[in-house]
């Protein structure tokens, strides 16, 4: 018969318990943990060219800038920012407002789309489309104008076949 005998490494046995010091390896309680919003993601479910409601939880991590516009840019869609007017209700309720529906017609947001956002500072928002059945739809873009202010025609990024 072969020997089965193994050295113990501590592996499963006694977690969460520290050697010596007696001091706990417990993360603070959420309560005192700073309020970091990076990333967060909204379900359309009404028409998708309207204003869009964004978490009040981001408009509160904003801590009150408010700022008037935002620029949205598509992951893996070029270097292009989408200027989008922002409006707050008074209520901490932050929209998107004006400019949004060309992002959304640029990317095919429609009804039923989960619609995931990125903080990166400075105003501005990565965002990434995920269709109906939760696959995330994949553009590039062939624009090389970064400027959309000058631009009136919505500029599709183009879906890769």
């Amino acid at each position: 018969m072969a020997s089965t005998s193994r050295t113990r490494t501590g592996r499963g046995r006694g977690r969460g318990r520290g050697r010596g010091s007696g001091s706990s390896s417990l993360p603070p309680p959420p309560s005192t943990l700073p309020l970091i919003i990076e990333e967060f993601f909204i379900v359309v479910y009404e028409d998708p060219l309207v204003k869009k409601a964004l978490p009040k939880k981001f408009a509160d991590y904003l801590d009150g800038q408010e700022p008037a516009k935002v620029y949205l840019r598509a992951a893996d869609c070029g270097p292009r920012l989408w200027t989008v007017e922002v409006l707050f209700d008074g209520q901490g309720r932050m929209y998107l407002d004006k400019g949004w529906e060309k992002f959304a017609i640029a990317h095919g947001v429609d009804f039923g789309c989960f619609v995931h956002f990125k903080y990166e500072g400075d105003d501005v928002l990565t965002v990434k489309v995920f269709d109906g059945t939760m696959c995330r739809k994949y553009y590039y873009s062939d624009d090389e104008d970064t400027d959309d202010e000058s631009d009136d025609d919505v500029k599709p990024c183009i879906h890769p076949l």
